[in-house]
Parts: C-alpha cells; sequence; structure tokens
C-alpha cells in the first residue's frame, strides 16, 4: 500500500515538472515569437537603465557609491525578476481559459511558469554581472554558495505574491494597471540606484517592510562585499514567506475555481 501511494507521489511530481517545463518553453517561445534580438531583451532594458543611472549618478547628481555599475546592475536585475512575474502574473487566471477548463489541469502551476520564467532571465543575465563585478575589480569567495539559497527565497516570495493578484484580476480588472503604478512607485522607494544607509534612519523602518530590501542587500553582501548576509532578516522574510504562499494559494484556486463555474 505504502509503495502504491509513494509511485503516484512520484508520477504526480513527475508530472507536475513536465508540465512546467513544457508551459515555461511555451512562454519563452510566445515572448520572443518574431523578435528579431531574441533574448537580448533580457539585457538590453536593465543595460539602457544602467546607462541612465550611471549618467545621472556619476555626472549630474554625484553618489558616493563604490562600484557603481556593479551596485545598480545587480539592483536592478533582481528588481526586474520580481517585477516582471508580478505584473505578469495578474492575468493569468483571465489569460489562460483554455488550460484552465482543461479537465485536471493544475492551475496553481501558472504562477509558478510565471516566476520560473523570470528566474532563467535572471540566470542568463547573472554572467553580464559577473563581467561588471570583474571589471570593478570585485573576486568571488565561498561567500557565493549561499547565492542558490536567495533565489529560492526570492522565488517563493514572488510565487506567494503572484498568487493572491492574479485572483484579485478575475473581480478587479484594473489590478495591473493599479499594480504597474504600485511597482514604479516602489522602484523609487527600493535601494536599487542608491545605498540602503544613505536613507534617513527615521525612515529605515518603513524601507525594511518592503520584502525586496532584505532581499538586494542580502544579494549584494555576498556579490559586492564578499560577507554573509543579514541572517536574521532573511529568516524574518523566510518566515513571513511561509505564512503567506499557503494563503495566497488559497484565494487563487478559490478565485479561479469560481472563475471557471461562471463561464
Amino acid at each position: 500500500m505504502r509503495n502504491s501511494v509513494k509511485l503516484v507521489n512520484r508520477r504526480k511530481i513527475a508530472h507536475f515538472f513536465d508540465l512546467l517545463r513544457e508551459l515555461v518553453d511555451r512562454d519563452m517561445k510566445l515572448l520572443y515569437k518574431r523578435s528579431t534580438l531574441g533574448i537580448a531583451w533580457t539585457l538590453i532594458n536593465p543595460l539602457l537603465q544602467l546607462a541612465v543611472f550611471s549618467f545621472v549618478f556619476r555626472t549630474v547628481i554625484p553618489v558616493n557609491i563604490p562600484q557603481f555599475s556593479s551596485f545598480a546592475f545587480s539592483g536592478l536585475l533582481i528588481w526586474s525578476w520580481t517585477q516582471t512575474a508580478l505584473f505578469q502574473a495578474t492575468g493569468l487566471i483571465t489569460g489562460n481559459l483554455a488550460l484552465i477548463r482543461q479537465p485536471n489541469f493544475p492551475t496553481a502551476i501558472l504562477p509558478v511558469v510565471t516566476t520560473t520564467t523570470g528566474l532563467i532571465h535572471f540566470l542568463l543575465a547573472l554572467p553580464v554581472l559577473i563581467i561588471f563585478l570583474a571589471v570593478d575589480g570585485i573576486q568571488p569567495n565561498q561567500v557565493l554558495l549561499a547565492l542558490p539559497l536567495l533565489m529560492v527565497i526570492q522565488f517563493v516570495l514572488t510565487v506567494s505574491l503572484a498568487y493572491p493578484l492574479a485572483a484579485m484580476n478575475v473581480t478587479f480588472r484594473d489590478t495591473q494597471h493599479t499594480l504597474g503604478v504600485l511597482l514604479q512607485m516602489l522602484f523609487y522607494l527600493t535601494p536599487i540606484f542608491y545605498d540602503f544607509k544613505s536613507v534617513p534612519k527615521e525612515f529605515q523602518p518603513f524601507y525594511q517592510l518592503n520584502p525586496m530590501v532584505p532581499l538586494i542587500e542580502a544579494y549584494r553582501a555576498i556579490l559586492l562585499k564578499g560577507t554573509q548576509p543579514d541572517w536574521q532578516s532573511l529568516l524574518i522574510l523566510s518566515l513571513v514567506v511561509a505564512v503567506l504562499l499557503p494563503i495566497g494559494l488559497g484565494i487563487f484556486r478559490r478565485q479561479s475555481d469560481r472563475f471557471v463555474e461562471e463561464l
């Protein structure tokens, strides 16, 4: 009996990952269909933003941040992964009607697909960041072994936020537009192109409510400083994510089931 249960569970897990691979492959093909530059767009946008930031904060309003190119580019890549995944997640239920209608289709996989696509783009851009780090004279060390853990935390955080956003868009179709404005505001309220230490101390507690702040600070501690990240902040963030994930998943499943029933 136990062996049969284990076999069924293994088949379910294998089916989940096979389906995930197929859906991610579909998304990648659709994203760059008829595109001349293709996946190069993964780098073009952050590099153009970096060029603007470098000009503004080195020439117009000089800031005293060592290795500014690596500093800003790392922040842009980390932010872009979550921002793009959340923005695309809002239309997952309403935009995948054909899939959701399929019998026994695991609708909850859709935000995972979007976040995985963002992870692939992040990983493809990492070699360019490594080049920036090398040009700035930053040498890798053993603390880089903690980098996959940060990616896991960011992945689960993004999925946890994507679930309720996708559910919200079912009844409130302006969610995507509203989210676009909120993400634009958060972009400037996140230390992407400026140092968190430059934020006045009375505002730092409010900044730390933003889950991207401890993540970006942890990435930079590992990549730029070669030091251990703030494990206490990451532990708190992990506990918050552990609470958000089942809540978001429950909301997503209720809304997706209700949406299918109303069709």
